[in-house]
């Protein structure tokens, strides 16, 4: 299908604005998908926070080198993936869509570095952003509430002295 130069400016726009938001980029080669397959991907990839689209590959090979992106084999069909917040969200969710439909995952770009399929299933297997933002809380506070603990133990065992003290001394007036 022949596009005008106008068109063709718009999709190159939409393209630069995607990588523009998005903190990596996960390109897929498809071969004999259906509208009904590429929209049920799409929807898995929005559930993660992201978008899938099917680009025209000499359009978005010239928006990469415009916008310093590495170089990328783009021939074929394909499709990109765009993690706009939780990287690897998306990347699990590619990944789990490569194991039931028939593409394969070229590659892609995390913060304008080309990375390969392998440590794009490498990022899928990290846990989501807020398990990791829990860890590294944990991480963190973890020191202070030792501190505390520490501080207040001092002031916990003059009380339980105290408490046996008075405990002692209200038996025998019990008896």
């Amino acid at each position: 299908m022949a596009f005008t130069k106008s068109e063709k400016n718009e999709m190159m726009a939409r393209y630069s604005k995607w990588l523009e938001k998005s903190n990596a980029v996960f390109m897929m080669e498809y071969k004999k998908m259906d509208m009904k397959v590429i929209d049920g991907i799409r929807a898995k990839v929005r559930e993660a926070g992201g978008e899938s689209h099917v680009v025209k590959n000499t359009l978005m090979q010239k928006v990469l080198s415009e916008n310093d992106f590495g170089k990328m084999d783009l021939a074929s069909t394909n499709l990109v993936g765009f993690a706009f917040n939780d990287v690897s969200a998306v990347a699990k969710a590619i990944v789990d869509i490569s194991k039931d439909y028939a593409f394969r995952i070229k590659g892609g770009y995390l913060n304008k570095d080309v990375i390969s399929g392998e440590e794009i299933k490498a990022l899928a297997s990290l846990p989501p952003l807020p398990v990791m933002r829990a860890k590294l809380l944990g991480t963190i506070l973890a020191p202070a509430s030792q501190l505390a603990r520490v501080i207040a133990e001092p002031g916990r065992s003059v009380a339980a002295v105290v408490q046996a003290h008075v405990t002692k001394e209200e038996a025998p007036a019990a008896e």
